[in-house]
């Protein structure tokens, strides 16, 4: 994966147990914050037996810009999500509209540098749908040629 300067611009966040539920207690708080009435987040981590937060890192660089480690935060992720997948665990990424909430950052320990950029809930696949259908993908629609 791409990490030019090998910043290392990451760090993963492990959460289970019972930080799954403070991690909902605080999404739940950051949607009172904004306004909305939204019990029902406190029960979406507990989706998964283990989730991972992926935090992208700001370092101080003249040569990587912010959004290039960001990308390579989100490069780690993806690959962590392939090989979970690979070895037969079920993964989804979440993220939404309380990443950056006070509350969630808080929980996380999040410092100035660091951004959240989603969780990869990881638990189990039911039988029978490891191998459901794909959505095919037109790769005409997503290249263009100079």
């Amino acid at each position: 994966m791409a990490d030019h300067g090998a910043l290392r611009p990451w760090r993963l966040v492990e959460l289970r147990g019972e930080a799954r539920q403070r991690l909902g207690d605080s999404l739940v708080a950051a949607s009172a914050a904004r306004g909305i009435t939204n019990s029902h987040l406190a029960t979406k981590p507990s989706r998964a037996e283990l989730l991972l937060a992926i935090v992208s890192v700001t370092k101080p660089s003249l040569k990587v810009p912010a959004w290039e480690q960001d990308a390579t935060a989100a490069g780690v992720a993806h690959v962590l999500s392939l090989l979970l997948d690979e070895a037969g665990w079920g993964v989804m990424w979440r993220s939404g509209p309380f990443v950056d909430a006070s509350e969630v950052r808080e929980l996380h320990g999040l410092r100035e540098n660091e951004r959240l950029l989603g969780w990869l809930y990881v638990g189990g696949v039911p039988d029978g749908t490891r191998d459901g259908p794909k959505l095919p993908v037109d790769p005409g629609a997503f290249l263009t040629a100079l």
